[in-house]
């Protein structure tokens, strides 16, 4: 099954060639930024437009249907009015298409003609043996291919985490957070209505996928509790998962059936199955993907007991603070790693953990404690906070950081407070450290890895580590018209 359903989606980050139906001249119309898109990022796959109102577009031909293109087509872009999908989606069977993203609303999360115009492409979809991701989707991205299937007006980077997401809008927004925070890609897919492609087959296809080393995705409601149930449970055994569930509250429930017009389910059901296959449920935004940069870049942790080191005492007991509520346990350091800290410190540092070693703190120092901690058996995960100060060289103490890491093999995690350094940050990036804003974010990404380790051990897996290319990409590479 894996290796067909492989093959299956492969078409929708991989076609040889795509037409779009609907495709317009016009400027602002979904079917003209779509075709922005495609020849904005590079495609190098051949373009098809089908629109009957026109006899050429760009200079190029426009057919008046899929089946008049000279050519095969692997992939169908559906942006046209809803009451005629499924003609258009019938066409496209004909022409032995194997997979459509249908970006046309006007189903399911609708009235009962929707309801039954959708149940009508599901037919149409099984008859033909094409897939259809859709409808009501923003559309598919395929970063590392330079395919941007979609009508998002950003473009994600490229980079190792795979994401799919129920709302198109919560797609569009995460897009554009990920470009401000250089977060990258392997696939970005708006899943819409799932009539076809669900939850499921994205998590089966992501799990053999080369490219992507976590699995991230917004979800609201799925509508094969089993199926997803067991996808889950096989890919937790190859990638990390992180999950953004929404719906926790009544209230929040309510409110997600009124967007998708499908019923949420038991909260505690959804919870329990995470639980059980190993995924890690966020909350937030931030939460969905500080663990998923870290588990992509970061082996789980072995054991409990995380050291904070940090030249700004506040943050040291933000942190602290932070790590308690998530249940995340402090290396409790020995008498011979506090001695060897203290030889690096003034005696005013802080003989704990966190390990305060002082706002005069050069690179020196933290060289020498970095040391101290990464060689601590007691030690399982650091995070390192720097906070601007006088002695404070950024890029020379990221580069210890780096080198603790790599002679550690222990989980790690940088925080830069509040500072933005492109060269600091980029340099860590490149050796699959996490970098983060604040320290709460910190410990976020450091209680995943600690989860993940957890449910590995129960599971008796031995889990490789994961490839360190990172998940950012330089600043300005993303995309905005």
């Amino acid at each position: 099954m894996g290796l067909r359903l492989m093959r299956e989606l492969e078409v929708f980050f991989k076609p040889r060639s795509v037409a779009v139906i609907g495709a317009t001249p016009t400027p602002g119309k979904i079917g003209n930024i779509v075709i922005e898109n495609l020849y904005g990022e590079g495609y190098d796959g051949r373009i098809h437009f089908v629109n009957p109102n026109y006899d050429e577009i760009l200079g190029m031909p426009c057919y008046p249907k899929i089946t008049d293109c000279p050519d095969g087509v692997d992939l169908a872009i559906v942006v046209v009015p809803a009451k005629i999908v499924p003609d258009v989606l019938e066409q496209a069977g004909r022409k032995k298409v194997k997979g459509a993203v249908v970006i046309s609303a006007g189903f399911s999360e609708g009235d009962q003609e929707g309801r039954d115009r959708e149940n009508l492409i599901l037919e149409i979809s099984k008859k033909h043996g094409m897939r259809i991701v859709g409808p009501n989707s923003l559309g598919v991205i395929s970063p590392h291919h330079k395919m941007n299937a979609s009508f998002a007006r950003t473009s994600p980077l490229k980079g190792p985490i795979a994401f799919f997401s129920q709302s198109g809008a919560f797609c569009t927004a995460a897009i554009e957070y990920s470009v401000r925070e250089m977060l990258g890609f392997s696939a970005f897919v708006s899943s819409g209505n799932k009539a076809d492609v669900g939850d499921s087959d994205l998590v089966d296809h992501f799990a053999s996928d080369k490219r992507t080393t976590c699995i991230a995705a917004y979800m609201e409601s799925t509508k094969d509790g089993h199926a997803l149930f067991d996808s889950l449970k096989r890919a937790s055994k190859k990638k990390p998962i992180v999950i953004l569930k929404a719906g926790r509250t009544e209230r929040g429930a309510k409110a997600a059936k009124s967007h998708t017009g499908a019923l949420a389910g038991s909260d505690s059901a959804y919870d329990g199955a995470f639980k059980q296959t190993g995924v890690y449920r966020a909350k937030t935004m931030f939460e969905l993907f500080d663990a998923a940069q870290a588990l992509a870049n970061q082996p789980p942790m072995k054991g409990e007991g995380v050291a904070i080191v940090t030249n700004a005492g506040g943050m040291g007991v933000i942190a602290t603070d932070f790590a308690f509520d998530m249940n995340l346990k402090l290396a409790e350091l020995s008498d011979e790693t506090l001695q060897d800290i203290g030889k690096a410190c003034p005696p005013t540092w802080s003989w704990g953990n966190p390990i305060d070693i002082i706002g005069d703190a050069d690179t020196s120092r933290y060289a020498k404690v970095l040391t101290a901690v990464g060689r601590a058996p007691e030690v399982k995960a650091i995070m390192v906070i720097a906070a601007r100060q006088a002695a404070t060289n950024l890029f020379q103490i990221a580069k210890w950081i780096a080198i603790t890491s790599k002679l550690s093999g222990k989980p790690t995690v940088a925080c830069f407070a509040g500072i933005f350094d492109q060269e600091s940050e980029q340099y860590l990036d490149s050796r699959g450290i996490p970098v983060m804003s604040v320290p709460e974010r910190g410990i976020t990404a450091l209680h995943a890895l600690s989860e993940r380790g957890k449910w590995l051990d129960k599971m008796g897996i031995d889990h490789p580590e994961p490839k360190k290319d990172g998940c950012r990409s330089e600043r300005g590479k993303g995309r905005t018209k």
